[in-house]
């Protein structure tokens, strides 16, 4: 069985595939989207679920235990597709199109909710990083060439030390930063107010698109 994506699931899906999401294989033909987040990210958790809610049997349950937050799709033909361009020999890659896959600042906005974090000190400085540990550091140089050719964002890949070994990471400094925080602001959930500067929360709406998607099922 294959879902027909819509364009604004694409693109949350693009994101979350920068980021912490997770298509699952069944072993046999299909994949699954699963998220679990914390409990102060319960807020994200729904907003997702809202978007491939006609894709999902369950809505969001809670564990007792850590009090995380998840739920899955149904497996889907197209999304072991979508898995198997982002993963080669069990670790994750950028698939060869990803600057086709980058078109949308609601791409961008999920990606930073999920790895984006800010580095703040006030009336002196502020910047954003992206932690990309997952890829390797041509793959983070290419990230960085498509965020000032798709956004007009200059950014810098830094080498970060930890436990011995060195992750490339992305770095968004003055010559950037405003530019990052007008494309991605209007898209992100208040419970990542956190993630943007103090005296920059205040022009910004945070409420991002709530734009719900049909997708056709199609048996095969």
């Amino acid at each position: 069985m294959i879902c027909a994506l819509s364009t604004t699931q694409l693109e949350i899906l693009t994101g979350l595939m920068l980021g912490d999401g997770h298509l699952e294989f069944d072993g046999y033909r299909g994949a699954r989207l699963q998220i679990k987040q914390s409990e102060g990210k319960k807020e994200y958790v729904f907003w997702l679920y809202s978007q491939f809610a006609d894709i999902t049997r369950t809505p969001p349950q809670q564990r007792r235990d850590t009090k995380q937050w998840y739920f899955g799709t149904r497996f889907f033909e197209n999304l072991e597709e979508f898995r198997r361009v982002f993963y080669a020999n069990r670790k994750r890659t950028l698939p060869p199109n990803i600057a086709e896959l980058i078109q949308s600042s609601l791409t961008l906005a999920v990606w930073f909710m999920d790895d984006g974090r800010l580095d703040y000190r006030a009336k002196s400085h502020y910047a954003y990083h992206i932690a990309t540990d997952s890829f390797s550091e041509s793959e983070v140089r290419k990230l960085q060439a498509i965020l000032f050719e798709r956004f007009g964002i200059k950014a810098k890949t830094y080498l970060s030390l930890c436990r011995g070994r060195r992750y490339p990471k992305l770095y968004i400094g003055k010559e950037g930063r405003d530019m990052f925080t007008e494309t991605v602001a209007p898209h992100l959930l208040p419970c990542f107010r956190y993630k943007l500067p103090p005296d920059h929360i205040h022009k910004y709406t945070l409420t991002p698109q709530r734009l719900h998607a049909e997708p056709e099922l199609i048996e095969r």
